[in-house]
């Protein structure tokens, strides 16, 4: 009964004791009103970010690639590897607020011969037994650390949607350049078998007398101009595939496309959302601030260090020597203990390494507000570059129109013979230019869509 009263009294004592170190609180940061760059009314709380990558890439193809990256991807395997190996390290850590019990048994037989100062016997022992051990966590040591296990798994977990959120963004960049590629490459090709009949119509005037040679020369300009491109684009287009065919997982090959560069759809203006929101999002944000609690945790472990260690043991079983009378008779032991142990010298080592703790958690608060600052000013940007690209693909489009415009009139005037053909070719290879340009411009603004989407925390959502 007192053994049990015991044990009672030492149950609620840990019940009652307190975990050293201080309790995570989230630390205030300056977040803005609204994002700089945003035209949208930010009383509205919808967000792109919100929106599943599903919903903000509708290109079928490429929904297939990225579901085909989400499951064969290295970078998202290893970082799933990671999250088993938190999970196994909480279970690790999580172990040590328990008792630990172990059973063992035992049998000898020993026999010793006559000797001149001894006569000859022959003895047996038996033994049950089971073992008890459990150090009191009445200061928290152990329950900070589980603490700071349990955040190191919600960190990895958060690193796995960064990894997500970046393997989603740059599949659907890496797309949309290889999109643009073969854009650039079939107008090459057009431009190609146009300026090859413009030559071979030049070389008959020529061979009539029409014109002189030189106007052959200067055709001939303009079609090796539009066949230089196209060896190098198809370079590109392949190099652009085996660089897709890496973050599918797959070997190097050919990738299967679906809507043209001009048909992805995209709005001219998408929502930001509330600024607050962005810190509940964003993957990267988040997996900052459960390593700051797990930083903040550990300081507890290394206060705890400080005070004393109450250990309990506990054995019993039973010894005999014969099996017939192990479980009869007086053939019982136990015994119980307790044992206190208080650190008195340690050299420095336990001031220092909670010094070391204090320090890092500052390091790791520094990290986490500066992670903030840096997620804001990637919206902001993103935001901007948007917006501009969209401008300046409008203009692009508008001196497109103007340059087809400038070569058809320089066409219409050769053919009258009121302009050379220096003309032709100037007019030529500036509209060739113009809609070249204009194919990076048409890529450059659904590169900045994928780049807002991702800086406002889109792509792990599915």
């Amino acid at each position: 009964m007192k053994n049990r009263a015991l044990l009672l009294l030492l149950g609620a004592l840990l019940t009652a004791g307190c975990a050293a170190g201080p309790n995570y609180k989230r630390p205030k940061v300056d977040v803005p009103a609204v994002y700089r760059g945003s035209a949208a009314d930010q009383s509205n709380d919808s967000s792109l970010g919100d929106q599943k990558w599903p919903e903000v890439f509708p290109d079928e193809e490429l929904q297939g690639l990225i579901r085909t990256a989400l499951r064969q991807n290295y970078d998202v395997r290893i970082a799933a590897a990671r999250i088993l190996q938190a999970q196994a390290q909480l279970g690790i850590t999580r172990a040590d607020q328990l008792p630990s019990v172990a059973a063992g048994a035992s049998a000898s037989d020993q026999r010793s011969p006559k000797s001149k100062i001894a006569p000859a016997f022959e003895s047996n022992s038996n033994q049950v037994s089971i073992a008890f051990a459990w150090e009191l966590d009445f200061w928290g040591r152990y329950r900070r650390s589980t603490e700071a296990a349990r955040a190191d798994l919600l960190s990895s977990e958060w690193a796995r949607q960064e990894v997500i959120s970046a393997l989603v963004g740059n599949l659907a960049t890496a797309y949309f350049q290889l999109r643009e590629l073969d854009l650039e490459l079939e107008i090459s090709q057009n431009t190609l078998g146009s300026r090859r009949d413009s030559l071979k119509l030049t070389q008959l005037l020529a061979d009539h007398g029409a014109t002189s040679m030189l106007d052959v020369r200067q055709a001939e300009q303009l079609v090796f101009t539009a066949a230089e491109q196209v060896p190098d684009l198809e370079r590109r287009i392949e190099q652009q595939e085996n660089f897709i065919s890496l973050l599918t997982g797959n070997n190097p090959g050919a990738v299967v496309r679906g809507r043209k560069l001009t048909e992805q759809p995209h709005a001219p203006e998408v929502p930001a959302g509330l600024t607050s929101a962005l810190l509940e999002r964003r993957p990267d944000v988040r997996q900052a601030e459960q390593q700051l609690i797990a930083s903040n945790a550990r300081i507890g472990v290394a206060k705890a260090a400080f005070f004393p260690q109450l250990n309990l043991t506990a054995d019993g079983g039973f010894q005999s020597s014969a099996l017939t009378s192990l479980f009869s008779g007086p053939a019982g032991l136990w015994s119980f203990g307790g044992a206190l142990t208080q650190p008195i010298f340690e050299g420095g080592r336990l001031r220092n390494n909670l010094r070391l703790t204090e320090a890092r958690q500052q390091e790791a608060l520094l990290v986490y507000r500066q992670t903030i600052q840096g997620a804001f000013r990637e919206v902001s940007d993103a935001l901007i570059g948007y917006r501009k690209s969209q401008e300046f693909r409008v203009q692009q489009e508008l001196l497109t129109r103007s340059a087809q415009d400038a070569a058809h009139l320089s066409d219409i005037r050769y053919q009258g013979g009121a302009a050379s053909y220096l003309e032709v070719l100037t007019s030529q290879t500036n509209y060739f230019s113009a809609e070249l340009n204009l194919a990076q411009a048409q890529r450059n603004e659904l590169l900045a869509l994928v780049t807002l989407y991702k800086a406002l925390g889109g792509g792990w959502q599915n």
